[in-house]
């Protein structure tokens, strides 16, 4: 009677697989635990193994195919079944199989799970009250793969922050529960870790992946170019005509892997050149896929918040903005006369920031509306001075916040903001950093923005814009001189601001920037 072989139990977070290789053919007889075929799953590869010695009598699914977990793949007849031809070689093959046992039987284990010491749920963060949930941005390990203890596993992003998940001691990932892009909450479980693996699991393959390359089997890996191509993913190479060498792999030492092949064709990024020998394909050229192509993405946590709260600020607060000009030549000519000293003295470049903050924070202390808030019907007036400075990332625009800017000294200010810029382009800003802020200050001028309309940041009431310096024919002293000018911009709320306030506070950082002597004596 024949004997069912079966895909191995998945775990559940993998939903299918796909059949790599075949490592016998019909016909070909088999030891007990023998190596018959492989199935690659997004995770792992999953050796089946041969339930009893006997002969491959059937293959019922074939390689590239999706199979699920427990599928029948094919059927195993009895050992009297095998040809006579093929009988000359079993010893060899079992020899062969007793070297491979202890690493095919790790690998099929429990659906390819890593196996080791006690197990550890992988949790998220605890939020804060602020912030509902977060979503799954990165995986930086993979199922299986060794790690060491606090070395980043995940990266969770919230509306504020990205927020790191660590490993909780050496060992390797057994389960991913939570995939990228799905949403979780505070402390939910993310993964099961297990402590100390991560070393059989990586063995066991490479024994696997060392058997197949010593296999004359058409379905083990095979060496392309640079490359050590899946069986399953080399069949899709060859259909879709790719370069192997333009796909990235993600597997066990840069193996390609199906799903890799599959991202490419999606992608068209590992199209061949199209050469003068292939006339058809030189023809449809000009309207190949992928020169009028369209991707599609979801936002990120980040955009959706950005987008939100401004289309809030448009519709909820009557805003305003209202235009100056400010020559700039005192404070670059103070730039230059100090700047080496002062990167001695201080260890940090002299930048524009630090005056535009000083100056700021002065006008608030002038003009306390413009450093209120409103809170329902409620006005909140603040004797601190904390102002957000807009930093720009990959991810989209943070704010994180300098307080007590009053008190700070230009050098504080500009350390301040080197090290939120340097920490929010690598994910690295507290929530606690980007909360608060009575006045935000953002500069399109590092773009090149002569001129713009900044939109406020809630619940403050105003914004100011910095834009490009820019020499312009200016009229002094009743003659013309070519001065380097900056357009400034401040944005606020008329429900709370009156316009001859928000003129004058503008009036002031100009007259301060101007004369940046009047930021030491007070006037």
């Amino acid at each position: 009677m024949a004997t069912e072989i079966k895909a191995p139990t998945f775990p559940e977070s993998v939903a299918e697989g796909t059949v790599a290789a075949w490592h016998k053919k019909p016909g070909d007889s088999v030891e007990r635990d023998e190596l018959i075929v492989e199935i690659e799953t997004d995770k792992v590869v999953l050796e089946v193994l041969a339930p009893e010695a006997g002969t491959l009598s059937d293959v019922m699914a074939e390689e590239g195919d999706t199979v699920e977990s427990e599928q029948v793949l094919g059927k195993l007849g009895a050992a009297g079944d095998a040809k006579s031809g093929d009988k000359s070689g079993d010893g060899e093959k079992a020899e062969k199989s007793e070297k491979e046992e202890g690493a095919a039987k790790a690998s099929a284990s429990e659906g390819g799970k890593a196996s080791g010491g006690k197990q550890h749920d992988v949790k998220a963060p605890s939020f804060p009250e602020s912030i509902q949930e977060g979503t799954v941005a990165t995986w930086h390990k993979k199922v299986g793969e060794a790690v060491k203890r606090d070395e980043v596993l995940a990266d969770i992003e919230t509306d504020k922050v990205v927020l790191e998940v660590v490993a909780p001691a050496d060992g390797a990932l057994a389960e991913i529960k939570a995939e990228e892009g799905s949403q979780v909450e505070s402390e939910a479980v993310l993964a099961v870790f297990t402590e100390g693996a991560g070393g059989d699991s990586g063995a066991g393959e490479s024994q696997s992946a060392s058997a197949s390359e010593g296999s004359d089997d058409d379905g083990a890996d095979e060496k392309v170019g640079d490359k050590i191509v899946a069986p399953a993913a080399r069949k899709m190479i060859a259909e879709h005509d790719l370069d192997v060498s333009r796909i990235e792999g993600t597997g066990k030492g840069g193996r390609v892997l199906k799903e890799d092949v599959q991202k490419a064709v999606k992608d068209g990024s590992a199209k061949k050149a199209t050469k003068s020998s292939a006339p058809a394909k030189k023809a449809a050229a000009p309207v190949a896929e992928g020169d009028r192509a369209e991707k599609r993405v979801p936002m990120t946590r980040l955009r959706k918040t950005i987008a939100k709260r401004l289309v809030e600020a448009q519709q909820t607060a009557a805003m305003l903005t209202t235009y100056n000009e400010v020559d700039m030549g005192a404070v670059m000519n103070l730039r230059a006369q100090y700047k080496e000293t002062f990167q001695k003295a201080h260890d940090t470049k002299l930048g524009f920031m630090g005056f535009f903050v000083k100056a700021a924070s002065e006008a608030l202390k002038r003009f306390p509306d413009v450093n209120a808030s409103i809170d329902g019907d409620e006005i909140v007036y603040h004797g601190f001075q904390d102002i957000g400075v807009a930093v720009s990332t990959d991810r989209g625009l943070v704010v994180p916040v300098l307080r007590d800017t009053d008190a700070m000294k230009i050098a504080d200010v500009e350390k301040g903001i080197v090290d939120f810029g340097k920490r929010a382009r690598d994910g690295k800003l507290g929530i606690d950093e980007m909360q608060g802020g009575t006045f935000t200050i953002t500069n399109g001028g590092i773009f090149g923005s002569l001129l713009s309309t900044p939109i406020i940041n809630p619940p403050q009431t105003a914004i100011l814009g910095m834009h490009k310096i820019q020499e312009r024919p200016m009229a002094v002293n009743g003659k013309v001189e070519i001065r380097p000018m900056m357009y400034l911009a401040l944005s606020y709320d008329h429900r709370m601001i009156d316009g001859k306030d928000a003129v004058q506070f503008l009036v002031t950082i100009k007259n301060l920037l101007e004369d940046p002597a009047r930021l030491l004596l007070d006037v």
